[in-house]
């Protein structure tokens, strides 16, 4: 890959990051946007490859993704009159592990992209980081959370929280302030994130002297969740912890109101979105969900981004959009810090990045490439995400 330009084209990237990046404040005039430099010679445009779920079972987070990559690039392509441009070389990863390994290789080995940005889940990310990893090539996931990817290698990162950061803190605060005792666990024992996040609740939820009374399982494809739920509802649980990907949370809230669990039993799932939330409907209200963004978050770079997105789509972005912008502009810091496009240079400032302003807050990496700042715990009032209290 030809490399041209290193410290004009950092110094004009970064002016890129911070213009956009302020925006709201800009809006206000309660800040100064330096002007650019001025350039000799256009850079050209910077090739990352993006690996999502266009198609299959994930498609509708492979949607909310994709626009939110989408706005990321449009505002960075149109805030310098287009002397420095990114450009994205997208394939469908289909929703599995066979899917983004075959992304990862058709993008590496004849597009010769030095990041890929990507995949989505955590168990087509297990398969595709260590693809990236043994050709020396940037691959970033921004929403991949299960425990362990960031340690497959020095060249793999995540900027969604992980499951046991998120998990860990959010029962610590739900069972401190809602001092529940006895719990079941219902998951999906063939998804990645879904296994390791019901380990974590067990683990967590045993630390808080929190007794486990079943844990029952189901696979993803499955619709009817009637047995399981039945069982759970013989025991009497004080709340029911729910760890599974998009498609299947909104029926099991619904399955548990139609068989009648009552509602002081409280449904505490590891993310919730709101599309899940408008899916469930009634039977959404009063559930708890461990996150990583909150829409509410009254930062001017948030509040500028919900702005911009509801603009241009028409509705207000989830979590799975926020945080795919929100890494499109974590990678443009890295190579505006690196005066490179070298995946090493890359992947050394990266690693080097800390408290980063963004839409998800004050950002680091970790020594193992994961994602550092703080989570939140959101409970549906009213049908909407709201910060629990």
């Amino acid at each position: 890959m030809n490399i041209r330009g290193g410290t004009k084209f950092a110094s004009v990237l970064a002016v890129v990051i911070l213009t956009v990046g302020l925006f709201a404040c800009d809006q206000i005039g309660q800040l100064f946007i330096p002007t650019p430099p001025q350039m000799d010679e256009p850079i050209g445009e910077i090739a990352i490859g993006l690996v999502y779920p266009a198609t299959g079972r994930l498609a509708s987070v492979g949607t909310e993704m994709g626009s939110g990559f989408e706005l990321a690039l449009e505002e960075i392509n149109n805030s310098q009159l287009g002397q420095i441009r990114l450009k994205f070389i997208i394939e469908d990863s289909q929703g599995n592990a066979e899917g983004a390994t075959a992304a990862f290789n058709k993008l590496i080995h004849q597009d010769s992209v030095s990041v890929i940005l990507g995949p989505a889940s955590s168990s087509a990310t297990e398969a595709a980081f260590p693809i990236a990893q043994q050709s020396g090539v940037v691959a970033i996931s921004a929403t991949a959370a299960a425990r362990d990817l960031g340690a497959i290698g020095d060249f793999v990162f995540r900027t969604i929280l992980a499951t046991d950061v998120l998990i860990t803190s959010g029962i610590n605060a739900t069972q401190a302030t809602l001092g529940y005792q006895k719990a079941a666990i219902i998951y999906d024992e063939t998804d990645l994130f879904s296994a390791d996040g019901a380990e974590v609740m067990g683990d967590a939820l045993a630390a808080s002297g929190v007794k486990v009374l079943t844990t029952e399982t189901f696979q993803s494809g499955d619709t009817d969740f009637s047995a399981q739920l039945t069982r759970i509802k013989g025991l009497h649980p004080d709340v029911i912890l729910v760890s599974a990907l998009p498609p299947d949370k909104p029926e099991i809230l619904i399955q548990s109101r139609q068989l009648g669990i009552p509602d002081p039993v409280v449904f505490i799932i590891n993310t919730l979105t709101t599309s899940d939330v408008q899916a469930a409907g009634d039977a959404a209200e009063g559930a708890i969900a461990f996150s990583s963004w909150v829409n509410t978050a009254n930062t001017p770079r948030n509040q500028a981004f919900i702005q911009s997105y509801s603009a241009k789509y028409g509705i207000n972005p989830n979590i799975w959009a926020a945080q795919s912008y929100a890494s499109v502009y974590i990678l443009a810091r890295a190579i505006a810090d690196a005066q490179s496009i070298d995946p090493t240079a890359i992947r050394d400032a990266l690693a080097n990045i800390t408290d980063l302003d963004t839409i998800l807050g004050k950002f680091s990496f970790d020594a193992i490439g994961d994602a550092v700042y703080d989570p939140v715990v959101l409970i549906v009032q009213n049908s909407a995400l709201q910060v629990f209290e």
